[in-house]
């Protein structure tokens, strides 16, 4: 694994110079583009049937974005005051039990009686079907870490956060296309978030 991690923080550095956080908006906004999970911009699923428009919405724009995916790196991001990783969330763990730390960095140096780390780890798991799902849910439901999918060749990144998922295609072209297609998905503030 230690010689995958290498190779995908070569080519992460090559696709991405920014790391995988809500950086990405800002150093790529010709290629972002921010949808909402729920009608109306409703931000938290509050039954089964609001999480199952979140999960087709979701799944919809994966598919659009990378149909011969089969395969996904999941990139999750937990923050804590330790400069190490400590042992994973307890959620973030049964949902995602393969992951192998990635990296670690100093994320706020504001105040230096509390510093602020950032903890990244990686696994891969298939697209197909509901293998994704309970990660989903998990960010709909706002539990606390941040998590990043994108395939084999990092072309396009998938953010999803409460309320939503920022894409990162891989053109602007290939952006406009996604929100051409969806645009009752889009928010009607000027911003677009």
């Amino acid at each position: 694994m230690k010689q995958d991690l290498d190779a995908l923080s070569v080519l992460w550095e090559r696709q991405w110079p920014a790391p995988p956080d809500t950086s990405l908006r800002h150093a790529y906004p010709e290629r972002g583009v921010r949808f909402h999970s729920l009608p109306e911009s409703k931000e938290y699923p509050e039954n089964e049937d609001e999480y199952a428009i979140v999960l087709e919405r979701q799944h919809t724009l994966l598919e659009e974005l990378g149909p011969d995916d089969d395969l996904l790196w999941v990139i999750t991001t937990e923050w804590d005051g330790r400069p190490e990783p400590g042992p994973r969330m307890a959620e973030l763990q049964r949902v995602d039990p393969h992951a192998w730390h990635w990296e670690s960095w100093l994320s706020d140096d504001d105040d230096p009686d509390d510093l602020v780390y950032q903890h990244v780890h990686v696994s891969s798991r298939s697209r197909i079907g509901s293998s994704l799902d309970p990660l989903l849910r998990l960010v709909a439901g706002d539990i606390s870490f941040a998590v990043t999918l994108a395939p084999p060749d990092l072309r396009w990144v998938f953010r999803p956060y409460p309320g939503g998922v920022d894409v990162f295609a891989p053109s602007t072209a290939e952006r406009d296309s996604l929100k051409t297609a969806h645009p009752d998905w889009l928010s009607a503030h000027a911003s677009g978030l």
